[in-house]
């Protein structure tokens, strides 16, 4: 039977030959701010200009690599409207990783990005890590939120912070491994194990590596 700190992770069981680990992650913010279209980016390598509202809550599931170790994502999109929030506040108990999304052109999803946190804080573990992105940074013409103050807010959050386009798909994969790539440090912490070589950024690919290769994942 898995300890605690194991399931809290994701950790595999034995006969399951799968995955190694599976990470739920969670991406919130208000309506409109590019939740599906990030996800699709990500997960499909797609993006459409049409906008359509998440109804509830959805997903999908991805597979990355560690070094050796194989990591399934189970990435929740979650709806930004309010009638829904009921809802996709009960899936966040077990998630390991949010991110947090604003719209840079829109000072109201960035208003709302305490709100969105004080959510994590209430209804998620302790432990869980959060990214907060400011998506659209391809529409600089349109832009209100500065980056600096995106960061400063990051910075008073505890989160880590990037800018990124689903549209131009800059930074999309980045923000992912870097959520992976923390909660991975989170649980070596919380395992009590040492950290492999080489430090915290490892590369991620979506291909098994050809060669076992050491790793406290």
């Amino acid at each position: 039977m898995a300890s605690a700190t194991e399931s809290r992770y994701g950790y595999r069981d034995v006969s399951d030959q799968n995955f190694d680990y599976m990470f739920k992650l969670l991406i919130i913010g208000n309506s409109s701010v590019g939740k599906t279209s990030f996800l699709f980016r990500y997960a499909d390598d797609t993006f459409t200009s049409a906008f359509v509202s998440t109804v509830g809550i959805d997903f999908k599931v991805k597979t990355v690599y560690r070094n050796d170790k194989r990591v399934k994502l189970q990435i929740w999109d979650t709806a930004g409207q309010e009638r829904y929030r009921t809802i996709t506040t009960a899936y966040y108990r077990g998630a390991m990783g949010f991110i947090l999304m604003y719209d840079i052109t829109s000072e109201g999803s960035f208003n709302a990005v305490q709100d969105w946190a004080t959510q994590i804080k209430t209804y998620s573990w302790d432990n869980a890590q959060v990214i907060l992105v400011g998506n659209k940074c391809d529409m600089e013409e349109e832009r209100i939120i500065a980056p600096e103050k995106g960061k400063h807010l990051a910075d008073h959050l505890g989160f880590q912070f990037f800018e990124a386009s689903a549209k131009e798909n800059i930074q999309v994969k980045q923000v992912f491994e870097r959520l992976v790539d923390i909660i991975c440090d989170k649980m070596s912490e919380s395992l009590d194990t040492d950290h492999p070589p080489g430090g915290k950024n490892l590369r991620f690919t979506d291909t098994a590596p050809p060669v076992h290769q050491k790793c406290s994942c």
